[in-house]
């Protein structure tokens, strides 16, 4: 799938010489180890990188060169994955091989290189406008989940049962520790992201693997830097509360139940996991949808999630505030059913056939590609779609119970609205 090179200690490029698409990808992902602090800045980092530099100062200035390169898209986003937060310059241009004029690669990996290495300074700091700027809008952004009750409660319930786990920290950092930022740690981060973090860099196209090698290890120049970005895994410890029940401005009530598994990435039984949550929860034939949205007609939605990086597994409800302890009896039920290895072969089946549909329609763009493997090249050396598609396939009723038997309920969060505050 990939083709990998080392150009520098802790810093590989990764490509994928393929006719399939008349574009070529780019996404350089800078790796570092994830806490608040480091979440908070570089969140801020991100969005500073991506509108302003020395060259093209302006958003609307740097909006204009990317129209002049045919269409060129570019941007920077900041994302984690287990005990790992990201920055990634993602772009997208055309292939030169397709163009009347030549040397459009090199203009946009010099335009990357600008981006990146050519900071918009001001007495060797970031431009303080800039950096208000862009500090308020990741304010913004965080405060932006208050709204959206779901990803709020889910945020809770990390919070009140893993406090201080990554598991808890948001992506986009907190607002306690974003308002410590200053211009200074800023700055600090960012010759940190460039100088010590690991870069994973990839490329997707009708490209030469050793060409586009030579031209990013002639653009970019990084140093060698240790190469060990991964921590200790950090235990799940017994939350201090089993049941918690909040309260806001809302109609509808927010289940979110945490269950634990020793099944984690790492583990052989991985594949069995993922299969496991979707026969659980994890699409619209799986058995918590069909018996307790469907069938009772009590959810407006129901779902589980499989957080592979912590061995967590989650599910979540919308249900009235009067139904909690109705909801949770049936999610358990239908686990139990699940531990007991009663499972359709049509559950199965559509369950098999959805993943490798999931993973396959991953396949078909060159930024579903690049995740893909970036995700999943710690399974296996040389990882290939098909290594997951024959795991899968192998995959019994009786292996999914015994994954299932290792799940344990550690926490009810629920969510509730004020006018139902007799819920306790």
């Amino acid at each position: 799938m990939f083709q990998t090179m080392n150009i520098a200690k802790g810093v590989n490029v990764h490509v994928n010489e393929t006719t399939q698409f008349k574009t070529i990808n780019f996404s350089l992902k800078f790796k570092d180890k994830l806490t608040k602090e480091k979440a908070s800045a570089r969140s801020i980092l991100a969005n500073v990188l991506q509108h302003s530099n020395e060259v093209y100062p302006s958003h609307t200035a740097l909006r204009m060169v990317l129209d002049d390169l045919y269409g060129t898209s570019l941007y920077i986003d900041s994302s984690k994955r287990g005990n790992e937060h990201i920055v990634t310059l993602n772009v997208e241009t055309v292939n030169d091989q397709y163009l009347s004029e030549e040397g459009v690669l090199e203009k946009v990996l010099n335009l990357m290189y600008i981006v990146l290495f050519k900071p918009n300074l001001e007495n060797g700091l970031f431009k303080e406008t800039i950096f208000n700027r862009e500090k308020e809008a990741v304010k913004q952004r965080i405060e932006s989940i208050f709204d959206e009750k779901t990803r709020y409660a889910q945020q809770r319930m990390l919070e009140l049962a893993l406090p201080e786990h990554p598991a808890s920290i948001p992506a986009n950092g907190t607002l306690e520790e974003v308002e410590r930022v200053t211009n200074e740690k800023l700055f600090e981060e960012y010759q940190a992201m460039i100088h010590d973090n690991e870069i994973e860099i990839y490329a997707v196209g009708d490209i030469q693997a050793e060409t586009i090698s030579a031209y990013l290890k002639e653009y970019f120049k990084f140093e060698d830097r240790e190469t060990s970005v991964d921590a200790p895994a950090v235990e799940l410890v017994q939350p201090a509360q089993s049941r918690v029940v909040e309260f806001e401005e809302m109609k509808q009530g927010k289940l979110h139940m945490t269950f634990y598994t020793p099944i984690t990435f790492r583990d052989e039984k991985f594949p069995v996991m993922q299969l496991m949550n979707g026969v659980l929860g994890g699409y619209a034939h799986s058995k918590l949808f069909v018996n307790i949205r469907e069938k009772e007609s009590m959810a407006y939605y129901v779902s589980s999630s499989y957080a592979s990086q912590f061995g967590l597994m989650f599910v979540l409800a919308g249900i009235d505030s009067k139904l909690e302890e109705k909801a949770v009896k049936l999610v358990l039920e239908q686990l139990e059913e699940v531990k007991k290895g009663n499972i359709t072969d049509t559950e199965l089946d559509q369950t098999k056939a959805l993943l490798v549909n999931q993973l396959r329609e991953a396949l078909d763009s060159a930024r579903g590609q690049i995740d893909i493997y970036d995700q999943y090249m710690e399974l296996t050396e040389a990882f290939e779609p098909d290594y997951l598609i024959s795991k899968w396939k192998d995959v019994t009723k009786q292996d999914i119970a015994q994954a299932a038997q290792q799940l344990s309920l550690e926490m009810t969060y629920f969510l509730s609205g004020k006018e139902d505050d007799s819920v306790e």
